[in-house]
């Protein structure tokens, strides 16, 4: 029995239907900009450090408003402060915090006696450690040790300032 001669002719897709198919699926590609296709916006990540680094601020203008209505508790709070300060700098990835002291210190209400309102600056700092700690959970790695210090770091200081309101 004789085999059947060979065809000169391959079987399957050419060379030249694969290069044109594989230029026009590009094409189609890249010419496919929905709304969708736009920036996504500031990541998880990103969303989360500039919210650690607004409450940072926020916790820096009730020192800040605390100092400037009880200014004989600034042996107390000028340490503590500028670790917050320290905090919000963190935060914001070494940008300087915008926050000004002098124009925020007025709009955050101060209890009219300084063991009042070290109390409230403690309360302040444990309820922010907490949501730290909480934060931590569900963030990326160096985000999450950052905030896992400052989280331990605020505790520490609502400790110290419940120590030295007594």
């Amino acid at each position: 029995m004789p085999y059947p001669p060979l065809s000169r002719v391959p079987s399957g897709p050419r060379r030249r239907t694969l290069l044109a198919s594989a230029a026009g699926g590009a094409l189609l590609v890249g010419c496919s900009a929905g709304p969708e296709s736009g920036d996504p916006g500031p990541s998880a990540t990103q969303r989360a450090r500039a919210r650690a680094a607004r409450d940072s601020r926020g916790l820096l203008e009730r020192y800040d408003a605390v100092l400037a209505a009880h200014p004989g508790l600034a042996e107390l709070l000028h340490p503590l402060r500028a670790q917050v300060a320290a905090h919000a700098v963190a935060f914001a990835d070494g940008a300087t915090a915008t926050a000004s002291a002098t124009a925020t210190a007025s709009a955050v209400p101060v209890p009219a006696t300084g063991k009042d309102a070290v109390a409230g600056l403690a309360a302040a700092e444990r309820a922010l450690a907490g949501r730290r700690a909480k934060d931590l959970l569900e963030a990326p790695g160096e985000l999450a040790r950052l905030l896992a210090s400052v989280a331990a770091a605020g505790a520490a200081h609502a400790y110290l300032l419940t120590e030295g309101a007594r």
